[in-house]
């Protein structure tokens, strides 16, 4: 009997799983409160003119499909027709599940693959902090907004540096969160993406090395990964110094 019951669980999962291919992706949409409509497809426009629509769907009875394929992990955005606002996700080869909250969308959820996953679990770890850090954030711009203003309109550059550096303080947990993540998340494409970021910031020069050569190798070969190491090639390239014009008789 036993042995009848762990071969109808295994066939349960050899036809669960479906056979995708290398790169291609599977979405499978729920859109809570919505019946019909048309669904988007969008990724990041790359002359930085917004996003725009790859792909339209249908949705029938609250559900949407997407195929395709891709070449690497990379954010992309399920926008629904009439309907404010978009989901982030990660597209990548596997099956993506997508639950879309068309009254909150920012409730709106990813799932399936191990980036999806890691992205929904770092979304919902910093809506905590920031839940946590709104008192103190109020605060701070309740009682400084004013002074904020003043030293803007006379360009006092000291105290608007002292208000930035008191700001910073408050910051600390969402920034120690998000910049402390690539340590310990190698293998995630967010963790990428902060590098990213981090390299065009001067404050981090020291640590862009090390947490470069920390991340995985498939990272390193994504489009983010690989302009990482531009930068850092070209902040290693020695300057060049201008040769003397040699005279002439």
């Amino acid at each position: 009997m036993k042995k009848i019951i762990l071969l109808v669980a295994v066939a349960v999962v050899l036809f669960s799983c479906k056979n995708l291919g290398e790169g291609e992706y599977e979405i499978t949409g729920n859109v809570k409160g919505m019946k019909t409509g048309l669904v988007y497809l969008e990724k990041q426009n790359p002359m930085g003119m917004g996003p725009i629509a790859i792909d339209t769907v249908k949705i029938v009875d609250g559900k949407f499909e997407i195929k395709g394929k891709t070449t690497e992990p990379e954010i992309h955005f399920i926008q629904i027709d009439k309907v404010n606002g978009k989901v982030p996700f990660i597209l990548e080869g596997g099956e993506i599940a997508i639950t879309v909250d068309k009254d909150s969308i920012f409730k709106s959820k990813s799932s399936g693959t191990y980036n999806n996953d890691e992205f929904t679990k770092f979304n919902e770890e910093t809506t905590k902090i920031q839940k946590r850090m709104q008192k103190a954030v109020m605060d701070f711009q309740m009682k400084n907004m004013a002074v904020m203003n003043e030293a803007q309109q006379n360009k006092d550059t000291a105290t608007i540096s002292r208000l930035r550096k008191e700001y910073d303080v408050v910051q600390k947990p969402i920034t120690d969160f998000t910049f402390g993540y690539p340590k310990t998340h190698p293998k995630s494409f967010i963790s990428v993406l902060i590098v990213q970021m981090m390299s065009n910031n001067p404050k981090f020069a020291k640590e862009i090395d090390g947490l470069y050569n920390s991340l995985d190798e498939s990272l390193k070969k994504t489009k983010p990964g690989k302009a990482i190491k531009s930068t850092l090639d070209l902040k290693k390239k020695p300057a060049t110094v201008p040769t003397a014009p040699t005279a002439t008789n």
